[in-house]
């Protein structure tokens, strides 16, 4: 991690952290946020979304569930040492699930764009032990995860996304 992105971290996390648990922004954000982070991605390459300097983020492309059409979700992930990936179906707290989980558990083959580089992955649901293990170390990454929870009435679906090899 660079020192401009632990010192941005530092003085700007609380502050979006403040705002993304707001309950007026669970109406707003998903408006905003989502479209301006695939615009960015596209003219950056891929290297560049809007909260990766708070939090790791990427690009995930899944198969519509129904549609069976490419949809990309912009996502706070959480790296892991093998290469792999956490995310969580937050929808910003929101009381339904986003639909980008229900398309990886009928479809569990996905792409991760991540740091300018683009992944196939195959995404895990995590569920029962699996899932209460990761839940601290994601609320380390980013701690609007509980008041989602509370604010949703739902347990959030959390995945591994792991790279094909």
């Amino acid at each position: 991690m660079t020192e401009s992105r632990t010192l941005m971290q530092r003085t700007m996390g609380p502050l979006f952290q403040k705002i993304s648990g707001a309950s007026w922004f669970a109406k707003v954000g998903p408006k905003i946020v989502p479209p301006l982070d695939r615009a960015l991605h596209k003219l950056s390459g891929g290297r560049f979304l809007m909260g990766q300097s708070l939090v790791p983020s990427m690009l995930l492309t899944t198969t519509g569930a129904l549609s069976g059409e490419p949809r990309q979700a912009p996502l706070a992930c959480m790296p892991e040492a093998d290469g792999g990936w956490i995310v969580v179906g937050s929808n910003f707290g929101r009381e339904k699930h986003p639909a980008w989980t229900a398309n990886l558990i009928k479809n569990p083959q996905a792409q991760v764009s991540f740091r300018g580089k683009s992944i196939p992955v195959t995404a895990h649901l995590l569920e029962g032990s699996d899932r209460e293990e990761i839940w601290p170390q994601l609320m380390k990454v980013w701690p609007v995860y509980d008041k989602y929870v509370e604010r949703s009435g739902r347990e959030l679906r959390v995945f591994r996304l792991t790279p094909e090899r």
